[in-house]
Parts: C-alpha cells; sequence; structure tokens
C-alpha cells in the first residue's frame, strides 16, 4: 500500500486549468482517469487526510504511485479526453456500466437489390435501416416472424439466394408464403422494394394505413364470399396488432425518449432504462455497478449519459432506436 505523500506533486505545480488526469499504479497500470474545471482544485482533493476520503477513494490512492496531466482547453474537451482514456485504459477504479450485452438490431438492407430483413449486432452501414436496440435476440426473431406474414421479405444471405435463382427452386419460407421469393421470379425488384418500405414504415410507427388497408381487403373479401382470404387477412391483423400490443403506451403518441431510473447506496448503484419510442415502450436495459468512488447520483447519471451516448451507433434516419418486444 502507497502513501500518497510520496507522490503528490506540489500544490503550484498543478495548473489550474481544466484538463484530465491519470493515476498510475507501480507496474504503470492507469488504475483512475478522471476530469476536473480546475486541476488543481481537483487533484488536492485526493491528498487529504485519508479519514476524510470515501473508502473506494481511499484504496485507489493508496494503490496508485503516480499522477498525471494533461490541460485541455475546455470542459468539452476534457469531457471527450476522459472517455477516451477511459475506453482505451480500462481503468479499475472508474465507475463503467456494464451489462455484459451488445446491441442487436432488426435490419432492412435496402442497398441491396432485393432488401433482406435480418438480425444483426453491427448497426453501421449507411444503406442499411436499423431498428432496435433489442435486448433479447428471440424477441427480434419473433417481430421479424410475425412481420412476414404481411411484409414477406427476403431473409436468406447472398449465397443462399444465388443458390436458389441457379436452381429456380425457393427455400422452404417461400413455400410457406413467408417470403415472396424474388429469387425465381414471383415477384419483381420493384415489388419487393416497395415490401421493404413498407415494412420500415411500419416499423417507424406508421401502422395505421397498414391496418386499415389489411381490414379494407379483409371486409371486401368476406363481401364476395372468399372466405378463405378474408380469414388469412384477419390473420394479417392479429399479427400486426400482436406486434404493437406488446409496446405498452406510455407516452402520448409521437414522443420519442429514454426514461431512466438510478437506485443507489455506498457500495452499489443499479440503473434502468426504458425507451421509448412513439408513445410506447420499445426496449429496456438494465445496468448494476459497485461504485469505486464518492461520486454522487448526479455524476453516476452523467457518466452514464456519456458511455451509452457514445456506444450507440448513430441513428440510420429511421427515427427509432428502441424496439423490443
Amino acid at each position: 500500500m502507497a502513501d500518497p505523500s510520496t507522490y503528490r506533486p506540489k500544490t503550484g505545480e498543478i495548473p489550474t486549468d481544466p484538463g484530465v488526469y491519470r493515476f498510475r499504479d507501480e507496474q504503470g497500470q492507469v488504475i483512475y482517469v478522471g476530469k476536473a474545471k480546475n486541476l488543481r482544485a481537483r487533484l488536492t482533493n485526493y491528498f487529504q487526510d485519508l479519514a476524510n476520503l470515501h473508502p473506494r477513494t481511499q484504496k485507489m490512492v493508496t494503490t496508485a504511485a503516480s499522477v498525471q496531466w494533461t490541460v485541455v482547453r475546455s470542459e468539452i474537451e476534457a469531457l471527450t479526453l476522459e472517455f477516451t482514456w477511459i475506453k482505451e485504459f480500462n481503468p479499475r477504479f472508474n465507475v463503467m456500466f456494464k451489462d455484459d450485452k451488445s446491441y442487436p438490431y432488426l435490419a432492412v438492407s435496402m442497398g441491396e437489390k432485393y432488401p433482406r430483413v435480418q438480425v444483426t449486432r453491427e448497426a453501421r452501414r449507411k444503406d442499411s435501416r436499423y431498428f432496435g436496440p433489442y435486448t433479447k435476440v428471440w424477441a427480434i426473431r419473433e417481430t421479424i416472424d410475425l412481420l412476414l406474414r404481411v411484409f414477406p421479405l427476403r431473409t436468406c444471405s447472398a449465397g443462399v439466394f444465388r443458390r436458389a435463382q441457379a436452381q429456380g427452386r425457393p427455400c422452404l419460407l417461400g413455400y410457406i408464403d413467408k417470403c415472396s421469393a424474388p429469387c425465381v421470379g414471383r415477384i419483381s425488384q420493384e415489388e419487393h422494394r416497395a415490401l421493404a418500405q413498407a415494412m420500415c414504415e411500419f416499423m417507424e410507427g406508421r401502422a395505421t394505413p397498414v391496418l386499415r388497408q389489411i381490414e379494407a381487403e379483409m371486409r371486401e373479401a368476406s363481401a364476395q364470399l372468399d372466405f378463405e382470404t378474408a380469414a388469412e387477412k384477419r390473420d394479417d391483423l392479429q399479427a400486426l396488432r400482436t406486434v404493437l400490443e406488446k409496446n405498452t403506451m406510455v407516452l402520448g403518441d409521437g414522443t420519442d425518449a429514454d426514461i431512466f431510473a438510478l437506485v443507489s447506496d455506498e457500495l452499489d448503484a443499479a440503473v434502468h432504462v426504458f425507451h421509448v419510442r412513439g408513445g410506447r415502450i420499445r426496449g429496456t436495459r438494465g445496468w448494476v455497478i459497485s461504485r469505486d468512488d464518492d461520486a454522487d447520483e448526479s455524476e453516476l447519471m452523467s457518466r452514464l449519459f456519456e458511455q451509452i451516448y457514445s456506444e450507440l451507433p448513430e441513428d440510420s434516419g429511421t427515427g427509432a432506436r428502441a424496439v423490443e418486444q
């Protein structure tokens, strides 16, 4: 256990500018990264009587063997540099909100000749539309299965698609009407793209026109005594309503928000977020962390926001980030 006084810098040597500081252990490993509006005022707090420090801060300063700082021009630059270093060094004493999950998305590859709907964890392609993040992959697959009744898009990989084209025979989904089989020409390229666009609009929250159209088709089929078609349209309506009803309405129509709640004590903190899109809860996510310093709840939330909104990929023009069943 190191004595902080052995590596304490002279007060006059610490600048009063904004900056980012790093505590290192005896092996040179970065163990804590922090930012400050005034480096001198912030760093001197770490070298006061140990009895006045939070237990975890005591452990950090007695584990460290040196401290370094970098002066920046503004608080915004300090915020950016701090987050960059935390991601680079993964310091053991920094509060990092982790839940061991990546972000799965429902994606529609609008950049392809025949758009494909799929599950992905990399929402990066600018020519694709993404809906998410989901917290469970099975929820995306269940949603896709329901949507394919009404929007029978291609779901196969490029290799499977080319093989079906060469053989002139669609895959199983084509035979059970869960795919419109563009691979064998059952639907034109333009018609298939229109299906993809309609699915994207539905996922963005513009569901009413689709529901009205299907209901009108159901009534028309029934009036013409085509009860088989009417029953199919009825099932299509039920599938789409199931997708919608699984999302609880909590705010007025058109409201997009991320609602956070935090509860903490001296040792731990728990955070939960509800992703609300179009007024409905479209996704949830939770974290439980050990508190590594004496940060208050407002600072914990600030760090959480910095982390999760830096991790999320840019919205690809969908207007929706979270779609959770």
